[in-house]
């Protein structure tokens, strides 16, 4: 009998983990697992409870919850000497790195999916001397996400932070940077950096033809607009998947290193997956190739590479 260590979080979402514990208990019961279950008790919980897996005999992580509880699952298995596979039940307000991995919506399906899967090396990012998962992020309604209450996103989902960004279109500010990347230095004025290994960012912005294990992240950065008129058009950029990105202001490039570093007095504030990820004059991002196997279905639609 395998053992399995389930890390969820009860709170995460609409809180609907709890209403379907007995069927993913007994789903993976009946699939041979001895199900250790642990609720995180608070912030950086999942942390400690995956290394804890990893270091103590368990054959495989569950992480139910929202992507910040999965981010926290993986720093906790990078901190482990040994590595043991993921799977995730996304169970939060937006689930971005669920749709990268082509995970099934519902609770039970994702289950079924885990069941049926099979380890698949994913690439895991190192933001100065922490993890993530899908993005790290700088500037422009970077905050949103980590400022906006659970009962908020709860209540309102992915309009929640639509809302909570249109009230901030009037304050942006821009950050003079220097960026390195391979052999290229940049120098200019920003509202928004991210660098990302995902289909999608806050349910918002979509992506195309990325690869989760290919060893290079996405990155798309904005310089500073002359006015809001323009500032319009690039949200509309943005948003509108359909057209060409303005590539007066929208710079996009894929990168396996990465150094950001402010020009001004003022350390840049960063978000990661979601939450706050802390304050820096100089931040250096690099891609670690395939360090995490996550659990994928047999029928996934997520782009791996061959």
């Amino acid at each position: 009998m395998k053992k399995l260590y389930f890390i969820f979080n009860p709170q995460a979402g609409k809180a609907v983990i709890g209403d379907s514990l007995c069927d993913i208990f007994d789903m993976f019961t009946k699939a041979d697992y001895e199900v250790t279950a642990h609720p995180t008790q608070e912030k950086r919980d999942a942390v400690n409870a995956s290394t804890y897996a990893c270091e103590n005999g368990f054959d495989l992580i569950v992480c139910a919850g929202g992507d910040g509880t999965l981010s926290e699952c993986i720093e906790g298995i990078m901190n482990a000497s040994n590595h043991i596979p993921i799977g995730y039940i996304p169970a939060g307000s937006t689930n971005d790195f669920s749709k990268g991995l082509g995970i099934p919506k519902g609770i039970t399906n994702a289950v079924q999916w885990i069941i049926d899967g099979s380890p698949t090396p994913c690439d895991v990012g190192r933001f100065n001397d922490g993890f993530f998962t899908y993005i790290v992020a700088f500037g422009a309604f970077t905050n949103v996400t980590y400022e906006t209450s659970q009962q908020i996103k709860n209540l309102f989902g992915h309009a929640a932070y639509i809302f909570s960004s249109m009230f901030q279109l009037t304050s942006i500010k821009a950050n003079r940077m220097r960026i390195e990347y391979d052999e290229n230095i940049i120098e200019d004025d920003f509202i928004y950096g991210m660098v990302t290994n995902s289909s999608s960012v806050a349910g918002l912005l979509s992506l195309s033809d990325f690869l989760l294990d290919d060893g290079l992240f996405e990155v798309t950065i904005i310089k500073k607009p002359a006015n809001v008129m323009q500032l319009q058009q690039i949200l509309h950029s943005l948003l509108n998947i359909t057209q060409d990105l303005d590539k007066d202001y929208i710079k996009c490039f894929r990168t396996s290193h990465i150094k950001f570093t402010s020009l001004s007095d003022t350390p840049i504030t960063w978000t990661l997956d979601g939450e706050y990820g802390g304050s820096n004059q100089v931040n250096i991002i690099s891609n670690d190739n395939k360090a995490v196997s996550f659990i994928i279905g047999p029928h996934d639609n997520c782009n791996f590479t061959e």
